[in-house]
């Protein structure tokens, strides 16, 4: 196939720094066009990276350029209505996390893409690590047995943008985070959306189990939206997990990321912080990947790439799937609703 096309709904903070220039390193891209409502913003957007096709209406980009793919950085709420257009005009989509902020919106996408035949790919960066793929075919290959619990815990050093205030480190970039997005409850702001959906999409490529239940609790910043987030939830074959969140990392510490899955056989360690995979059955059997100094850092390039891929017709592995990143929002949405009502949420 010749060098596509590639639309972006949604050019913001972070498809200038990551989507954008992932994309124009690709070979296999030849152009990208931009969306988004504000003129002066998307002209300079256009500028910045001699991007021509701009446009401040979504539904004439996806009409007027010939895409084979639409990335959707829009805000979060807004991910389902920008999908259900790509849909519309059978375009495979790389769809921000959380994928939409309501499962039903979730489980609707999920449905109508499968219909078409579409490809979802949502680019949890973690996911799409050499050694998350290993993890996922140990789990494949039963050698834990029965998932019966796990804990999910995950930690950023992002106080301030849950607090409603500018990101440090971004001040020198085209965009910053636009608060609305991470520090408004009205529009699905909260470390949850924001960054639980991160491990969740990690566990549920792992495991293949949907959840059914969550109860939860959470502490909330000055701009009333969760930073603290502890919750339990039951999957659908009667397994419990431990999921807990923080946004106060110090800044000068990264990322934390530890899964431990407890199964009737053995269990498995991914711990991305101190980088490391292993699996210990109980017969003594054990398992080590080795992980090298820097393999946990966060990026997401290798998701967009993958992408490329889905949009050229190559048949390529998806460990971002509309169905992990639908059993995300499930956990996220009843969670939310449990942390309002003091009540077990079913999913």
């Amino acid at each position: 196939m010749d060098r596509i096309e590639i639309g972006i709904i949604g050019a913001g903070w972070w498809a200038a720094t990551n989507h954008i220039p992932a994309l124009l390193r690709n070979p296999h891209v030849s152009t990208v066009a931009i969306n988004r409502p504000d003129k002066d913003n998307l002209d300079k957007l256009g500028r910045a990276f001699n991007l021509s096709h701009a446009f401040t209406d979504t539904a004439a980009m996806l009409d007027q350029r010939p895409l084979k793919g639409v990335v959707i950085a829009s805000p979060h709420f807004l991910h389902a209505e920008h999908a259900a257009l790509c849909i519309e005009r059978n375009l495979p989509m790389l769809i921000e996390k959380p994928m939409t902020t309501s499962t039903a919106d979730a489980r609707d996408l999920v449905a109508r893409a499968a219909r078409k035949g579409l490809e979802i790919l949502v680019p949890y960066g973690w996911n799409f690590k050499p050694y998350s793929e290993v993890a996922y075919e140990w789990m494949r290959q039963g050698w834990i047995g029965e998932v019966r619990h796990a804990v999910c815990q995950m930690a950023s050093p992002l106080q301030d943008l849950f607090e409603g205030n500018g990101l440090a480190g971004t001040e020198s970039n085209i965009f910053r985070p636009a608060t609305s997005t991470w520090a408004d409850p009205a529009r699905a702001g909260g470390y949850g959306w924001g960054q639980l959906s991160h491990v969740l999409g990690l566990f549920f490529l792992l495991v293949e189990h949907g959840p059914q239940r969550v109860f939860a609790v959470a502490g909330r910043s000055s701009a009333e939206v969760d930073q603290y987030d502890a919750a339990v939830i039951q999957l659908d074959n009667g397994a419990t997990i431990s999921l807990s969140g923080s946004a106060t990392v110090p800044k000068i510490r990264g990322y934390q990321m530890d899964i431990r899955i407890f199964g009737s056989d053995g269990m498995l360690l991914l711990d991305i912080e101190r980088e490391r995979l292993e699996l210990v059955r109980n017969n003594g059997e054990t398992l080590v990947h080795p992980m090298s100094p820097g393999a946990g850092a966060y990026t997401c390039e290798e998701p967009v790439d993958r992408f490329v891929d889905i949009c050229r017709g190559q048949t390529v592995f998806n460990p971002g799937s509309g169905l992990v990143g639908m059993r995300a929002v499930e956990v996220l949405d009843a969670m939310y609703r449990s942390s309002q009502s003091g009540r077990m949420e079913e999913v």
